[in-house]
């Protein structure tokens, strides 16, 4: 295979940065990680892959010292380490970058960059123009384009994200560990991230890149490492697989390219109706219709209105303008509230800040927003709540060892999986659903995909956001595509590609 800009290994990769054997780890007696292995050359990209549950989380928590490893080695230049903290791994030069920003929102970038570790003047002083003006030096080394004085809640999330980024990059580490690092940000920040591992690891700098994201992975990585329940099951050069090949060593089975039958429904009867929905400079003059049986996608990049457009048709955003008809009879929705009463749902962009209470059961998060219908006579009808967690568990194949357990304690696609039986309990004709698939692997994606292509079956109607363009071609009988607050196009059949998805956004 021809040697790419993307995978094209620095002269520097001469050696090994970080060696990991056999490391395993559990909790409870129950193994969270049994074989883990890793090795990460000097000047590359190894992309750490796997399915939500293989270990992946456990095994970096154990390489940043978050965690205490029960057997394997794990080595450094070829000295063996046992890291008992978090300060150790970055005193050794490893840094990570993870997908759950951390930010301090009333602080700037710079105070934010170099927060803990502060420029001084003699012993007292913080030097904030030094710091101002190093934060400003590494900011451009990296082509971000953020203010080092701007405050973080000024910020989008994505300037926020490259912030976090641009944190661990600052602490001039030699092992970088990037978990989920574009999660948050769209396509442009995307290629500006991919950017600046080119000139890290041109430097020499070996990075851990763990995504969902297998076209992100055949772009940016140089090698690969898959783990599949707690057990490092294969690796290699990145050049040496392709895209079938990884998806079966990660899900041990072959998994069909995923193309659902699109159909017309010119003459059908609308199901859902949003006229002229305008707020400020969010978006404006948006008309979108879904039909019953119909999955309608939302495309834009990053900041084109797409999300802050359903937000405001759901009512978790204001809106200036904007009327909705539920099979042809306007629906006053200006709460969620309203919205669930009238038959929608909404599966949010951030499971983890606005989907689920992380520290609640798995129980409590699937019938939080159903509580009145388990009510009989002012109090809760415990088994009849009871038996319809069994059956949403059973439906969506969430793997818990129990419904009371915290849902924090569940793997990521099981997370998502509880948000859409969450959406599911409150019976809705129309389910919305923002990044539905967002850090889920290939797995579970596939079956959210049948999920909702049986919804739509039943005579309910999809209206679907996702910044994977493979993924919304795969599922939309009908593609709305968003540029800078307005709807730059329509697309379905034969005209819906790759190619017209990028021009229209652009």
């Amino acid at each position: 295979m021809q040697t790419t800009e993307a995978t094209r290994v620095s002269p520097a990769a001469t050696q090994n940065l970080l060696q990991a054997t056999g490391v395993a780890k559990s909790f409870n007696k129950v193994a969270a990680l049994i074989d883990g292995q890793i090795t990460l050359r000097a000047g590359t990209v190894n992309a750490l892959c796997g399915g939500n549950g293989a270990g992946k989380s456990t095994f970096l928590g154990i390489l940043m010292g978050l965690l205490r490893r029960d057997a394997g080695t794990v080595a450094i230049k070829g000295m063996q380490v046992d890291f008992a903290k978090p300060s150790d791994a970055l005193d050794n030069g490893i840094a990570i970058i993870t997908q759950e920003l951390s930010p301090f929102l009333d602080m700037t970038v710079a105070e934010n960059l170099y927060l803990g570790r502060e420029q001084r003047r003699g012993r007292f002083f913080v030097d904030d123009r030094r710091m101002i003006a190093d934060a400003e030096e590494i900011l451009a080394r990296l082509r971000f384009d953020i203010p080092a004085r701007a405050r973080l809640r000024d910020l989008s999330v994505a300037q926020s994200q490259l912030v976090e980024i641009t944190k661990a990059i600052s602490r001039r580490s030699e092992i970088l560990i990037m978990d989920e690092p574009t999660s948050a940000i769209g396509e442009r920040e995307t290629q500006m991230l991919f950017d600046a591992i080119r000139r890290l690891t041109a430097d020499g700098v070996g990075i851990v890149y763990v995504s969902h994201r297998l076209t992100e992975i055949f772009e940016i990585a140089n090698d690969y490492t898959v783990f599949r329940d707690g057990r490092f099951v294969g690796g290699g050069a990145i050049a040496d697989i392709d895209r079938k090949g990884l998806i079966r060593s990660i899900v041990g089975r072959d998994l069909l390219d995923h193309r659902r039958e699109q159909k017309s429904f010119e003459n059908a009867k609308p199901l859902l109706e949003a006229r002229g929905f305008s707020s400020g400079s969010k978006f404006s003059d948006i008309n979108v219709t879904l039909h019953e049986g119909e999955i309608v996608g939302l495309y834009g990049l990053l900041g084109s209105g797409r999300s802050e457009f359903v937000n405001a048709l759901y009512g978790t955003e204001p809106r200036d303008t904007g009327e909705v008809f539920i099979d042809g009879k306007p629906a006053n929705l200006k709460t969620p509230a309203d919205s669930i009463a009238a038959g929608i749902s909404l599966v949010t962009e951030d499971r983890k800040q606005t989907g689920l209470s992380l520290t609640a059961s798995v129980a409590h998060n699937i019938t939080v927003a159903n509580l009145p219908h388990y009510a009989k006579r002012g109090f809760m009808d415990g088994a009849e709540e009871a038996k319809s967690v069994r059956e949403h568990v059973k439906r969506f194949s969430i793997k818990t060892a129990s419904p009371d357990l915290p849902v924090q304690s569940l793997s990521g696609g099981n997370q998502q999986k509880v948000v859409l039986a969450r959406c599911i309990d409150t019976n809705p004709r129309v389910l919305i659903c923002d990044e539905p698939t967002r850090g889920v692997d290939e797995g579970a994606k596939r079956e959210i995909y049948a999920f909702l292509e049986n919804f739509v079956k039943a005579g309910n109607a999809v209206l679907m956001i996702s910044s994977e363009i493979p993924e919304i071609l795969g599922n939309a009988d009908r593609i709305v595509v968003f540029q800078r607050g307005r709807i730059a196009g329509e697309v379905s059949g034969p005209e819906a590609s790759q190619e017209t998805l990028v021009h229209l956004s652009s």
